[in-house]
């Protein structure tokens, strides 16, 4: 067994004490100011960083897609800390959390030791590290591996996060920073997570924890480094990093990774980042660096992208005299290589995965004892089904888009809501799934096609989390805030890495919904000293109508709603879901909730495939009209009705209905494109009212896609009739000791000879002097004898007040003069 790397700094037994003080990691780690020892002049250490991040348990040689395996990644660590002994293996977070079957059905035990025998050396926290919450992080995975309390035996690593604090305390229990020492240089590691974190776990695993800022957290942890603990190299490890690839607009003004880019401290010499699971080799100038004539001008920031594919390889020269920097590299390095084979008259044409570096055969036993137990316990069949049920992708066919409506998303979606259906589980009507926690599609065992045999194994791979069911109660308006939510904004209202994620929903629930781009304005942070407050523009949602089988949610109704443990206290912004009321954790767990569905309706038949949508965009143009004459036309976009793999039912018409008569027929566009919103599947729709339909109220289009099955209401009001109103007294002089007796005609005529209904008030100036009440029998005309008007002028006037079918309407004054 490899020696504990954080014993030359910190007992492993001492080192979560040593967290809770007041005293900084790197004061108890570097031991002071370090002095360099006298060298010869003019000469340099070489230091080596090896980085990986994102690794997410996949311990085994995949070798369709170059994930090259712990066995490889270790043997590429070992070959290249032979070149150059000066090393750190490092890396930025996700280690475990989100894994393959292999390393999730055994707690993550088999990563945590295949890393440990790589040699890694310190890692930044990513947030599926806090996967089951902050307390199985600190106690169970970082639990020092030679605790004899501890039968999981944990990292041997250093996880670090300076921006990860105890709410109680703001100290750091996870140490901030971490120090390796070669002879005179000193390299110190600060580490930090994506300030999202709150939203990509259970908020109840972490409610005593704050996330702070990560530019302040880590500026100010790395100026320590630097000035008290004598660090002459400081690498930044951060869970969080570039939306794309390329190095420009990836570290663009105005983007989150942009922001952390270009605001981090010049006291970190290179940044090492994960999350976004995209690989890139990128250096930034560094302004003061120029100024002070440095013989390094630009930082490296770089990220291995995902699954032990890469490695980051970064290499300092530091001169022993004065502890300056004279040079770096950096690299991304492929583990593995393809190899396109040609086809013979025997086999196909075929891609191979061959490995760069050698297999490490310690890790490798790891890797092959977890793949046995993992096909004991995960062989076990579960049921059929009909065809693959997917996650929704982007244009290339293999990019997950998690702002997408997918078949997946809303099979889990249902079987949540089947298996809390029972009153003692919540008799859930509705349930929602957060598509962040599907992590395959779930495909089965489909070489000969459909139907396939679905395994454990295969179930289990698409939720990892093990998260229990809540049932809860929601009113329909809170529903709707839910839905909306899905346009994504932190608690600060700051636009979220993603932007968009599309809730996965249970059988019988439908909803349509607008969008437009507004501005926003993000609040100031309380938890940093510098106003953070920021003017963004983005897409924000509006839900115009929801229905549960078929009949519409009243805002004001409660219904019984079903969601994961996760999404139960907020996770992912969806902070309305944290409100509802009657919770209870019905200790059902998600995966179970799988294997029960699939026994219920997959053991005999195969499960079929919904390609329905449950969430379709309606969109009507600019001035469009709120009410509509019989007869008019109405015309209106419709997106987000394609499901979007490639192996999806599609649509290629929308037929649109009212009462059962069809309207017509409208092409669709099925195009996939790049962006993370649910736009694809676009018609323009365009019908014709019949001149037939009433007058006032709602008629409801129906529109239906023959191939998918999807249905939606589009409502749409009917204008009421324009009405005109006359009031006409029999004379306009009258003689008050006479016959000043005045009768008066009123007469209410509509646009289309609607028959006007309803009452009509004649008014003297402000006053109501009678009311008349119109008929059909009357046809819209009555008279009355209107009491005995004093001697003066009286403006007679009449307000007919309007009926369900006929708009209101106020006659011309008429002046009548009594002497």
């Amino acid at each position: 067994m490899r020696s504990d790397p954080r014993s030359a700094h910190s007992s492993p037994r001492t080192r979560l004490a040593l967290g809770a003080t007041a005293l900084t990691a790197a004061a108890l780690i570097a031991g002071g100011m370090a002095v360099p020892a006298a060298t010869a002049a003019g000469t340099t250490t070489d230091v080596q960083i090896l980085a990986t991040n994102d690794f997410h348990g996949r311990i085994l040689d995949n070798t369709s897609n170059g994930e090259a395996g712990a066995a490889v990644l270790a043997g590429a660590v070992k070959q290249l800390r032979g070149e150059i002994p000066n090393t750190v293996f490092a890396a930025a977070g996700d280690l475990i959390g989100a894994s393959t079957f292999e390393s999730f059905i055994q707690h993550d035990k088999p990563t945590i030791d295949a890393l440990n025998a790589a040699g890694l050396d310190v890692s930044a926290v990513g947030n599926h590290e806090l996967d089951q919450g902050y307390d199985d992080l600190v106690n169970r995975v970082m639990a020092p591996f030679d605790d004899v309390d501890n039968e999981f035996g944990g990292a041997q690593w250093q996880y670090i996060a300076a921006n990860l604090k105890v709410k109680e305390t703001g100290i750091p229990q996870v140490p901030a920073v971490w120090v390796k020492e070669f002879g005179s240089v000193k390299v110190g590691f600060v580490g930090a997570v994506t300030e999202d974190l709150p939203t990509l776990v259970s908020p109840g695993g972490i409610a005593d924890i704050t996330v702070e800022d990560i530019v302040t957290s880590v500026n100010t942890e790395a100026k320590k480094l630097v000035e008290t603990d004598g660090a002459d190299i400081v690498v930044m490890l951060v869970h969080e990093g570039a939306a794309v690839a390329n190095c420009e607009q990836g570290a663009a003004a105005g983007t989150t990774w942009g922001g952390i880019v270009n605001e981090i401290s010049p006291d970190v010499d290179a940044i090492v980042s994960g999350h976004t699971h995209l690989a890139y080799d990128c250096a930034y100038p560094v302004q003061s660096w120029i100024d002070q004539g440095r013989a390094v001008t630009k930082r490296p920031v770089v990220s291995a992208g995902q699954y032990g594919t890469n490695l980051n390889k970064l290499v300092f020269s530091v001169d022993d005299a004065s502890g300056d920097v004279t040079g770096v590299t950096s690299a991304v390095l492929p583990l593995e290589h393809s190899v396109f084979v040609p086809a013979t008259p025997t086999s196909p044409a075929r891609t191979d995965w061959i490995a760069d570096y050698p297999v490490d055969p310690e890790v490798d036993a790891i890797a092959k004892a977890a793949k046995q137990q993992a096909e004991v316990l995960g062989a076990v069949e579960l049921g059929k089904i009909g065809g693959a049920f997917n996650r929704a992708k982007l244009a290339n066919g293999s990019t997950e888009n998690r702002g997408g409506e997918s078949t997946l998303g809303n099979l889990v979606a249902e079987v949540q809501r089947w298996a809390t259906q029972q009153p003692e589980s919540g008799s859930a009507q509705i349930a929602f799934m957060n598509p962040g926690g599907l992590r395959q599609d779930m495909v089965g065992s489909n070489a000969a096609g459909y139907p396939a045999t679905l395994t454990y194994q295969q179930a289990a791979v698409v939720q990892p989390f093990a998260n229990t069911l809540v049932n809860m109660q929601l009113t329909g308006a809170q529903i709707k805030t839910v839905l909306e939510q899905q346009w994504q904004r932190d608690a600060l209202d700051r636009l979220a890495t993603r932007p968009f994620l599309r809730l996965g929903v249970s059988e019988g629930f439908t909803y349509t919904y607008t969008q437009q781009s507004v501005t926003w304005t993000s609040k100031d942070d309380p938890n940093t000293a510098e106003n953070e407050a920021k003017v963004y523009t983005a897409p924000e949602g509006t839900i115009t109508g929801m229905w549960l089988d078929g009949e519409p949610i009243d805002p004001a109704a409660t219904y019984s709603v079903t969601v994961n443990s996760f999404l139960a206290t907020g996770g992912d912004n969806f902070f309305e879901l944290a409100n509802g009321s009657g919770k209870r954790d019905t200790g059902k767990v998600d995966l179970a909730a799988m294997v029960d569905y699939l026994a219920a309706f997959a053991s005999s038949t195969p499960l079929p495939v919904d390609y329905a949508q449950h969430a379709v965009e309606v969109g009507f143009p600019a001035g469009a009209p709120s009410a509509y004459d019989p007869g008019a036309t109405v015309a209106f976009g419709v997106k987000s009705w394609a499901m979007s793999t490639a192996a999806d039912v599609k649509d290629t018409a929308i037929a649109v209905s009212l009462d059962g008569v069809a309207l017509g027929t409208f092409p669709v566009d099925n195009t996939i494109g790049a962006a993370v919103y649910d736009d694809y599947g676009t018609a323009a729709v365009s019908v014709t009212l019949p001149a037939s339909v009433p007058r006032g109220g709602t008629v409801e289009l129906t529109l239906t896609g023959a191939q998918t099955g999807t249905s939606i209401v589009v409502p749409v009001t009917i204008d009421r009739a324009d009405s005109t109103t006359v009031g006409a007294p029999n004379k306009t002089f009258a003689n008050s000791k006479g016959n000043g007796v005045i009768q008066y005609l009123t007469t209410v005529t509509t646009e289309d000879g609607t028959p006007a209904l309803g009452e009509a008030t004649i008014y003297d100036g402000d006053e109501a002097i009678a009311t008349v009440t119109l008929t059909a029998s009357s046809g819209g005309a009555v008279q009355v004898k209107l009491p005995k008007l004093g001697k003066g002028s009286h403006p007679l006037s009449v307000v007919y007040g309007g009926s369900d079918s006929v708009k209101p309407s106020t006659s011309a004054t008429v002046t009548v003069t009594v002497k």
